[in-house]
């Protein structure tokens, strides 16, 4: 794929491990609002793993991206052009050790903030610090061992030190990528982490206006993952180790996302949270509450409505679970309700529809799992599926999911004619019973279950679709809830808004170019 290029854009989108080479809710919606606003020029900044994570992009590029180029940070990891021996400058490192010093002792986060924008211009290519003093350099060297004898708790220098070196090197590629990006208007962040770091550098290096838009907290949802992950070396032996502590290395790598969120909340506004419980989740963790506020999704009704007239009469007895098939949408926990549903009700199918390359393990010990159950006929794994074609043949939607924000899907799924049983994650419960008294006259779209509880999610999921008259009130309460709330005009309005402001901050001025063609609209 030839990427296509531009010398500037309005808007530069930054985007984490999602849109246009990964699928999935997030993707979704960063497609449906560059469509959404064709009068803007879009470039897009991807941010990946390794080049090898990836394939094809999973969307056709709209009319009016008119740059996109992708960075893939953990590929070919401490390379550089030519290694040379160097000294390194002393001060640059001396004003590093104060920065890390502030980040483990400080009790506000003013003073680490205050020390990251006084060091943003050392780490700028042109800097005092630069990539190959941080990798090769005689000082460089001096600080990672001296933080390793006064802070490390883990008996591995040799860990210790590819840690730091693994962890840092993206934020020097962030300033290279920083520093190269054609000139934009505003920049947008879809999540903290390294696309809110690269957001923040653009902002504090160039002025540019920085929006944040979070879908789930990406600081949780991190924690989640390295809670769950088991390359994080702990090298305390049976008699140093407490079952109840983390692992040195676990709490240097949460720490750290936990700084990036704080540097992005710190130059971004707004601040944008799906639902209040995320909002207060922000202020908590460092947003200014002042910058924040709930802009919620919203879903093109018109096309999802027309597929409740290729609905059967009676549900069909088919619980859908769609999403990735990875540990945070806990896809064994709906495997082994299916087992519990297939008891009671021989004829009832559990569909898996979701890619299963993100993690080709975790899918296999799905699979096997199911094996095990004697699910083979009543389990199918689907692989991506369109879900025009899907919603009108099932009769449930089902998350499992460990973690949520404001689920696409379950939107989705209401506007089609499905009812839904998720778990008591991010906004789930608001969409299910809804938030305000308002809302939750309007009724029961479906239930709500406890994680990690397949009993529990196999009898709600059997309550309604052994009930019709029940299936039916919790059908019509989604679909009155989401046309009611949940509109994409009323979610493009207020983004709208969003756009507005910050391009009127913006140092760079409006360019006399004629806008993008518009892309038409899919029903």
């Amino acid at each position: 794929m030839i990427l296509p290029r531009a010398e500037s854009a309005d808007i530069a989108l930054l985007l984490e491990g999602t849109f246009p080479y990964v699928s999935g809710g997030v993707s979704t919606w960063v497609y449906e609002i560059i469509r959404a606003f064709p009068k803007y020029r879009f470039a897009l900044v991807f941010l990946g793993s390794r080049r090898a994570d990836y394939s094809e992009p999973k969307y056709e590029l709209p009319h009016n991206v008119v740059h996109l180029e992708t960075h893939f940070l953990h590929d070919h990891w401490g390379t550089v052009d030519e290694v040379r021996p160097t000294a390194g400058d002393a001060q640059a490192f001396t004003a590093v050790q104060g920065l890390h010093s502030v980040f483990k002792t400080t009790t506000t986060a003013d003073a680490g903030l205050a020390a990251f924008h006084k060091l943003v211009p050392d780490i700028m290519p042109e800097g005092r610090l630069t990539l190959e003093q941080f990798m090769h350099s005689e000082e460089s060297w001096l600080f990672v061992a001296d933080q390793y004898r006064e802070h490390c708790a883990d008996p591995s220098f040799v860990d210790y030190f590819w840690t730091v070196r693994i962890m840092h090197q993206p934020v020097w590629q962030l300033a290279g990528i920083a520093e190269k990006l054609p000139p934009v208007r505003v920049c947008h962040a879809v999540s903290t982490g390294y696309a809110g770091l690269l957001g923040a550098l653009l902002n504090r290096s160039r002025g540019i206006p920085l929006a944040l838009s979070e879908h789930g907290i990406y600081t949780k949802e991190r924690k989640i993952d390295l809670y769950q992950n088991e390359w994080i070396r702990d090298n305390r032996n049976v008699f140093q180790r407490d079952p109840t502590e983390l692992s040195y290395f676990r709490h240097m790598w949460i720490r750290f996302f936990e700084w990036l969120g704080r540097m992005c909340y710190d130059a971004a506004d707004p601040i944008i949270s799906l639902y209040e419980a995320n909002r207060e989740r922000q202020i908590a963790d460092g947003a200014q509450r002042a910058r924040t506020r709930v802009l919620p999704n919203g879903v093109h009704l018109a096309r999802f409505a027309q597929l409740r007239a290729h609905r059967p009469e009676i549900a069909p007895p088919v619980l859908c679970l769609l999403g990735r098939v990875v540990p945070i949408k806990d896809t064994k926990t709906f495997i082994r309700a299916m087992r519990i549903v297939v008891n009671r009700m021989p004829d009832a199918e559990g569909w898996i529809a979701g890619p299963t390359t993100e993690d080709p393990i975790y899918a296999q010990e799905c699979r096997e799992l199911a094996e095990s159950l004697g699910l083979e006929r009543n389990v199918r794994f689907l692989g991506p599926q369109v879900v025009d074609e899907l919603f009108p043949r099932i009769g449930l939607l089902v998350l499992s999911s460990i973690s949520e924000a404001l689920p696409l899907a379950v939107l989705e799924a209401f506007a089609s004619g499905v009812p839904a049983i998720t778990t008591d994650v991010g906004s789930c419960r608001q969409l299910i019973e809804g938030y305000e008294p308002q809302d939750q006259a309007l009724g029961a779209a479906g239930a709500v279950v406890g994680i990690a509880d397949p009993q529990s999610l196999a009898e709600a999921a059997l309550a309604l679709l052994d009930d019709p008259a029940r299936w039916k009130a919790a059908q019509q309460a989604g679909i009155r809830r989401v046309e009611t709330l949940y509109s994409d005009v009323t979610m493009f309005d207020s983004y709208r808004q969003v756009y507005e402001e910050a391009l009127a901050r913006s140092p760079i001025p409006a360019r006399a170019v004629a806008p993008a063609a518009p892309a038409p609209r899919t029903t």
